[in-house]
C-alpha cells in the first residue's frame, strides 16, 4: 500500500465516527471499524451507492463526485441526513462528504457518518414542549374569552349566570397560574441541575412539614396517611425548598390519583448500600393503594406534559409537569427516582438520596 494511503488508513481508524474513503469509481477503498460495524459487513471494495441509497445522501455524494470531476467546490460543507435502520432502533446520521487531496494522484472522497439521534430527539422534545405549552395555555384562554363575550352580551343582566361564569373563569385563571408557576420552577431546576446543593437538610423534618402543609387535603380526601419516620436519620446535602417540592408533589399525587384506596404509606429508611450508588443512602417511599398505572405508561411519566389520563389530571388541577420537576430535582441531588406500579394494587414512588 502506498505511504499516502497508509496514512489515510491510520487517520480513518482514529476517527470516532464511521468513515469511508471512496474513489472516483464510487468504490469504497477503505472503511474504519466503526463503519463496518454500522453497516454490519466488511464494506471495502463495495459500491458506496449500495450503502448510502437514500435520496438526500445520494445527492450529497453526487456533489462530491462532481468536485472530483473538476467542478468548483461548493461554498458550504456538503451534508445530508440519513436514517439507518437497525434491529432495535433507527439511527439518524449526518452524512458529511469532503474531497481529500492525495499525493498519489487519486481523487478521493472522505465520507463521515455521525449519529445525531440524540440531537433529533432533543429537537423533537423542544417542538413537543412548545406545542404542549401553547395548547395548555390556549384552552383556558379560549374559555375565558368565551365567558367574557357571554358576560358582555346575553348574560349581562343575569346575576346567577354571572356568578357561575365568574367561578369558572377564576378556576381557569388559577389553572394558568399553576401552569406558569410550574414552568418557571422547571426552568429554574433544569438550569441548576449540574450544581449540587451545599446545604444540609433533614428529610424527617421535610416530610413532617410536607404532611402538615397537606393536612387539609388529606382530611378532605378522607385518606389515612401512615408515616414511618426515622427521626435519627442524618442530614443530607440538599436544597430544603426543592425537597419539600418533591415530596409535596408525590404525596399530593398519591392523594389525588391513589386516594380511592383510602390509604397512603410514607416510609423513610436508611440503606447501607444500593446498586449503582456509592455509600449509604436515605430512601423515601410514597405508596398508594389506588388503581395503579399500566406498565406501558411508567417510562414516560417523568416527561413534560405526559399524562396517563389527561382529562382527569386537568380536572384535578394537574399541569403535567410535577413528575418532570421531581426527576430534575432528584438528579440535582445526585439521587435516583423510581416508579413501581401494579394494576389494581397501587403505585410506589421512591426517592433515594446519598448521605454524602
Amino acid at each position: 500500500m502506498p505511504e499516502d494511503l497508509r496514512h489515510c488508513a491510520a487517520l480513518l481508524d482514529a476517527l470516532p465516527d464511521p468513515a469511508l474513503l471512496v474513489g472516483q469509481a464510487r468504490r469504497i477503498l477503505m472503511a474504519n471499524p466503526s463503519a463496518n460495524e454500522l453497516f454490519g459487513a466488511q464494506v471495502t471494495g463495495q459500491s458506496v451507492m449500495s450503502y448510502l441509497r437514500q435520496p438526500e445522501a445520494t445527492a450529497a455524494l453526487e456533489k462530491g463526485f462532481a468536485v472530483l470531476d473538476g467542478a468548483p467546490p461548493p461554498a458550504t460543507p456538503v451534508e445530508a441526513r440519513m436514517i439507518q435502520a437497525a434491529p432495535t432502533r433507527e439511527t439518524v446520521l449526518r452524512v458529511s462528504v469532503a474531497p481529500v487531496a492525495a499525493s498519489i494522484g487519486l481523487p478521493l472522497l472522505l465520507i463521515t457518518l455521525r449519529d445525531i439521534s440524540h440531537l433529533e430527539q432533543a429537537e423533537q422534545q423542544r417542538r413537543d414542549f412548545v406545542a404542549n405549552v401553547s395548547h395548555e395555555l390556549r384552552s383556558p384562554l379560549t374559555v375565558l374569552a368565551g365567558f367574557i363575550e357571554t358576560l358582555k352580551g346575553p348574560a349581562r343582566n343575569d346575576p346567577e349566570a354571572t356568578a357561575s361564569f365568574l367561578d369558572i373563569m377564576e378556576r381557569e385563571a388559577q389553572r394558568m397560574t399553576r401552569l406558569v408557576s410550574d414552568l418557571l420552577s422547571l426552568s429554574r431546576v433544569e438550569s441548576e441541575e449540574r450544581v449540587r446543593p451545599r446545604g444540609q437538610v433533614s428529610l424527617s423534618e421535610v416530610l413532617r412539614a410536607t404532611l402538615a402543609a397537606l393536612r387539609p387535603q388529606i382530611e378532605e380526601a378522607g385518606v389515612v396517611v401512615d408515616f414511618a419516620d426515622l427521626p435519627e436519620a442524618p442530614a443530607i446535602p440538599g436544597d430544603r425548598d426543592q425537597l419539600v417540592q418533591v415530596f409535596h408533589n408525590l404525596v399530593e399525587n398519591a392523594l389525588k390519583y391513589g386516594g380511592s384506596g383510602g390509604r397512603v404509606q410514607i416510609a423513610l429508611q436508611r440503606l447501607d448500600a444500593v446498586p449503582g450508588m456509592a455509600g449509604p443512602v436515605l430512601r423515601v417511599e410514597v405508596r398508594d393503594f389506588g388503581d395503579g398505572i399500566d406498565p406501558i405508561h411508567i417510562p414516560r411519566l417523568t416527561e413534560r406534559f405526559y399524562r396517563v389520563d389527561g382529562h382527569r389530571s386537568r380536572s384535578m388541577g394537574g399541569t403535567g409537569l410535577g413528575l418532570a420537576i421531581v426527576k430534575h430535582i432528584v438528579n440535582r441531588h445526585r439521587g435516583r427516582f423510581t416508579i413501581r406500579s401494579t394494576r389494581g394494587e397501587g403505585s410506589t414512588f421512591s426517592v433515594t438520596l446519598p448521605l454524602a
